[in-house]
């Protein structure tokens, strides 16, 4: 730990880094704002979703049939995915070959199957409208709401590349604001460009580029104004958030039931927080790393008003106290790569970001495929995401973010292997839904933790950048989700959980292969995360550090300059 390492964090001490602005920071940012940004970043899933659908065939009024009898009269059957017999949703008998005889002569083969030319007949047991239902995104077009998945994944790739790094350039702050603008601009141009797909597909697109900023941005201010010991909170916060909109979400849309109206309600108040900007603060750290001293200063009052602290701070103090070094060349994200210690931890962060997000995609898109009422099923998989944060948080708090990771991805790869043997059995559906639960509530612990060794594996000037780095590689595997969902949905159903075990294996092997983040101190400099981990062995559980007798004489001498400084003042 440097001298101006200590002085910070000191500076932070005497502001106040657990008191009544970080709190309320905390449960207004990290929480509520949450909750509504991860109704945005998801609700595409929901609007795109595919209900039961047969081709609508006229006639049925010239006889007395229910809809069942003239169904299972004009409309084919076929094997699904999972290998058994049901009624097509995109074939039609052709009807017309025997329109003048009796219907009780009606003797379709299979060689009088035809695609649907009257449109479409879908089930609204759930939906009014979606936007699959409303354009016929199905059958010849089925690939169109995948394909808009993908482009989902392409915004957020592009976005976080730009404006990943734009918060180490210009601030955590400005970042933000721009997110949420962007953000509402995107959905509101998704809800009246539905009809053209190109349109609506590039519109997706936009709603996407700031979706990760949105949600580092109050996360990396919460963690550099606040304890080494609350930064396991802090990503909790984020985590309940996060889990009270999904959990949320599918509920507004069971009472909407209209994908518009929907979209709009599960992202404009987005916008809200925004308007109100008493505690959206520019980071105090991240100024001091830029040497703005000035305007650090101005934070740092801020902060201590709010916390009742009777400090007012100067620019000249906050030099004095921690002094100015050597600029160092920061070149964004291809700085992750320039020393192999950093790069080797930037790569295993990349293989644990990559195989949790294809895997986590996979899971929320089948979710809604797999039978019986979409919302509940949506519900179940995003409310098991609570207790895994807080068993991910006890875990990480007590073996380690390195071990909570390693475990959670092993456990994957074990519980893919039933999964694949039992679920083209119809009977095992009840456990088929149980194992692909564990398997979500196993892939929550692991963003937990891989959100926290991110957070303290990267040093200030590159914090963002760096995570940027591993949504980027992330969001571009996951492209592949939606096609893997698709193969699973017209193919295979194990598809699916094939890839999911091999992907758990892989991660398992990079995430023993990351450096133990649990009480370490953050990396402020480049120099300081070239050499974080250096001195770790590989098989050890992690213990408090106790800070060395010159540490604590530094602390002290310290206080005596602040004190001398202050008295004067």
């Amino acid at each position: 730990m440097t001298e101006d390492d200590t002085g910070f964090d000191r500076v932070m001490e005497l502001v106040g880094e657990n008191g009544k602005f970080q709190r309320v920071y905390n449960h207004f940012y990290n929480v509520a704002l949450v909750c509504f940004a991860s109704m945005s970043y998801m609700n595409c899933v929901l609007v795109l979703n595919e209900p039961d659908h047969t081709c609508h065939v006229p006639g049925r009024e010239n006889y007395n049939l229910t809809i069942n009898e003239w169904y299972n009269l004009t409309i084919p059957t076929e094997k699904d995915n999972r290998g058994a017999l049901s009624r097509s949703g995109c074939k039609m008998y052709n009807t017309s070959l025997f329109a003048d005889l009796p219907i009780d002569q009606w003797n379709f083969t299979e060689s009088d199957n035809i695609s649907c030319v009257h449109g479409y007949d879908y089930d609204k047991t759930w939906y009014e409208r979606t936007v699959v239902s409303d354009q016929d995104w199905i059958c010849d077009k089925s690939l169109y709401q995948t394909n808009v998945f993908v482009w989902h994944r392409v915004g957020e790739v592009v976005g976080t590349f730009f404006f990943g790094q734009l918060g180490d350039t210009i601030g955590r702050r400005p970042v933000f604001y721009l997110s949420a603008g962007i953000i509402i601009v995107g959905r509101i141009m998704s809800a009246v460009t539905a009809s053209v797909y190109y349109l609506y597909a590039i519109a997706s697109l936009v709603s996407m580029l700031t979706s990760m900023q949105i949600f580092l941005s109050p996360l990396i201010i919460a963690m550099e104004v606040s304890r080494e010991e609350d930064r396991g909170k802090i990503a909790m916060f984020q985590c309940i958030g996060w889990t009270l909109g999904l959990s949320i979400m599918p509920l507004v849309f069971w009472a909407v039931r209209d994908w518009v109206w929907f979209l709009m309600i599960t992202t404009l108040p987005i916008g809200l927080f925004a308007l109100w900007d008493k505690y959206m603060i520019e980071s105090p750290r991240w100024l001091a790393t830029k040497g703005r001293y000035d305007k650090c200063a101005t934070q740092l009052n801020r902060i201590a008003k709010i916390n009742g602290k009777d400090v007012k701070l100067t620019e000249k103090m906050l030099r004095d106290l921690m002094p100015e070094e050597a600029s160092e060349d920061v070149y964004g994200i291809f700085s992750l790569f320039a020393h192999w210690r950093l790069a080797k931890n930037t790569i295993m962060l990349i293989i644990c970001w990559s195989n949790a997000s294809i895997t986590y995609f996979v899971l929320m898109l089948n979710s809604t495929r797999m039978g019986g009422n979409p919302f509940l099923s949506f519900l179940y998989q995003s409310a098991i995401e609570f207790p895994s944060f807080v068993i991910g948080r006890y875990l990480g708090d007590r073996i380690g973010r390195r071990y909570c990771n390693a475990l959670a991805m092993f456990c994957i790869f074990l519980t893919c292997i039933p999964v694949a043997l039992v679920v083209r059995d119809p009977n095992s559906e009840f456990l088929v839904t149980c194992l692909v639960i564990f398997i979500k509530f196993a892939t929550s612990i692991i963003f937990f933790a891989i959100n926290l060794q991110s957070m303290e594996v990267y040093p200030t000037c590159l914090r963002q950048s760096g995570i940027a780095a591993g949504a980027i590689a992330s969001n571009t595997v996951s492209t592949l989700g939606p096609y893997i969902v698709y193969l699973g949905t017209e193919y295979d159903v194990r598809y699916p959980y094939y890839l999911i075990g091999v992907l758990g294996f892989v991660g398992f092997i990079a995430a023993m292969l990351l450096p133990e983040t649990l009480h370490h101190k953050l990396p402020n400099t480049m120099h300081e995360a070239k050499k974080f981990g250096k001195d770790q062995k590989f098989w050890f559980l992690p213990r408090k550090q106790v800070e060395p007798e010159e540490e604590i004489e530094s602390l002290q001498k310290i206080d005596e300059r602040y004190d001398n400084r202050n008295t004067k003042t």
